[in-house]
């Protein structure tokens, strides 16, 4: 049933030690405990103790998808492996019901001196399978992993992505009630990938599906709800996801500039103006929204070897997505050297429907014979966008929305 709640953790917490003597010494005084009295202070950390989870609380019904997130050391590897069984929790409860299915390090437990082909019997045995179940899909897996002729090849001379891909291929046969996932795209090629995402899509609605990645696109798209890990802890949990998004994406420092190109023509300064107080400015806080025209004022430095040239910029959001770009070369002919060291241009980009987020410009001129080019300066300048509604998408159009008599 779809109400069905598969995945419930109340009040989780995990705590482990920094040293690893004094870490099998509170072991060994632990496990005496559980015989006698337990632990009488089990929140408290000893020495050289830390929480890798503290009060981690959720449920999980069919058909809902959980994006974990958080930065590396966040407890997202620990949280999976108690949802996998692997560690308990030193406090609170996790209840799993159904048939659990795990996608995580594929090809990781592959025999490497094994073929393909005997390795898909021998994960396919861990994952549950019957020998007359793996016979019945075998073709099936050969078919989706694009191994092909090297199924009977040792795995030792696969590749990273192809031992991947066929360690997917095996996974995406159960049919299982509880799923989790932990960055399983990260490896292959944009064929792959997209029929990965087909094969979850399949899955996801009758399940209950944890899903562990780096990639906001992915979670964006796959996920219905986040969950936001930040030391252990749970930062946000929701089912705005774009929100979520924003708040990981906040947790990191901006990328600083990066200056490259001949240096023929350099960039002396760049403004861009705010609609808020009137001003051009040239640190970051510029904010416009929805249709707000992107005006910028920069001034250049040309060498007098250059004789024409191209002005263009480009702007990225804080996933280093290239969401929009402009050049002068779109507008014809190219601007002439002449003879003036220091000039100043005026760029208009009218009415930007960018998403809510923060953006870089990348500024630069480049040569129109060779293309190459005479500057060009990474993360030149920054300015933030406030769009009518959250969302992940790289634009947000308010349109027209009516309902016909």
């Amino acid at each position: 049933m779809k109400d069905d709640i598969l995945i419930k953790c109340d009040k989780v917490s995990k705590k482990f030690c920094k040293d690893f003597k004094r870490s099998l010494w509170y072991g060994f005084k632990d496990v005496c405990s559980s015989f006698t009295r337990g632990n009488p202070n089990p929140e408290r950390l000893r020495k050289d103790e830390f929480w890798a989870l503290k009060d981690i609380s959720f449920e999980l019904r069919r058909g809902e998808c959980l994006g974990l997130i958080g930065h590396n050391g966040a407890g997202k590897s620990t949280l999976l492996k108690m949802l996998t069984g692997l560690i308990k929790p030193d406090e609170g409860s996790i209840t799993m019901r159904g048939r659990i299915g795990t996608m995580i390090e594929l090809g990781a437990g592959f025999n490497p001196i094994l073929t393909g082909r005997e390795n898909i019997y021998n994960n396919g045995a861990v994952l549950g399978f019957s020998k007359e179940e793996i016979d019945d899909k075998f073709q099936q897996i050969v078919a989706f992993s694009e191994i092909g002729e090297f199924i009977d090849s040792p795995v030792q001379n696969y590749s990273s992505g192809m031992k991947v891909r066929l360690g997917f291929a095996v996974a995406a046969q159960m049919e299982p009630d509880v799923l989790l996932v932990d960055e399983v795209l990260a490896v292959g090629d944009l064929g792959f990938v997209i029929k990965c995402l087909n094969r979850m899509g399949e899955l996801i609605p009758n399940t209950a599906t944890i899903f562990v990645s780096h990639s906001m696109p992915m979670i964006s798209r796959i996920c219905s709800q986040v969950l936001l890990m930040d030391k252990g802890k749970t930062l946000f949990h929701s089912n705005d996801i774009a929100e979520g998004i924003a708040k990981y994406i906040n947790m990191f420092e901006s990328p600083q500039r990066i200056n490259q190109g001949s240096g023929e023509i350099e960039l002396a300064s760049i403004a861009i103006h705010d609609p808020r107080t009137g001003r051009m400015v040239q640190d970051d806080s510029a904010v416009l929204t929805t249709y707000d025209d992107l005006d910028m004022e920069v001034t250049v430095k040309i060498a007098p070897s250059v004789g024409t040239f191209h002005l263009f910029l480009t702007t990225f959001d804080a996933q280093l997505r290239e969401v929009m770009s402009s050049g002068s070369n779109i507008n014809g002919a190219a601007f002439v050297n002449n003879g003036t060291e220091v000039r100043k241009f005026q760029i208009k980009i009218p009415h930007q429907v960018l998403a809510t987020a923060k953006y870089s410009i990348t500024f630069g001129a480049t040569n129109p014979d060779t293309k190459a080019f005479y500057c060009r300066v990474t993360n030149s300048i920054y300015f933030t966008m406030k769009a009518g509604a959250a969302t992940w998408a790289c634009s947000v159009i308010p349109g027209e929305w009516k309902e016909q008599n």
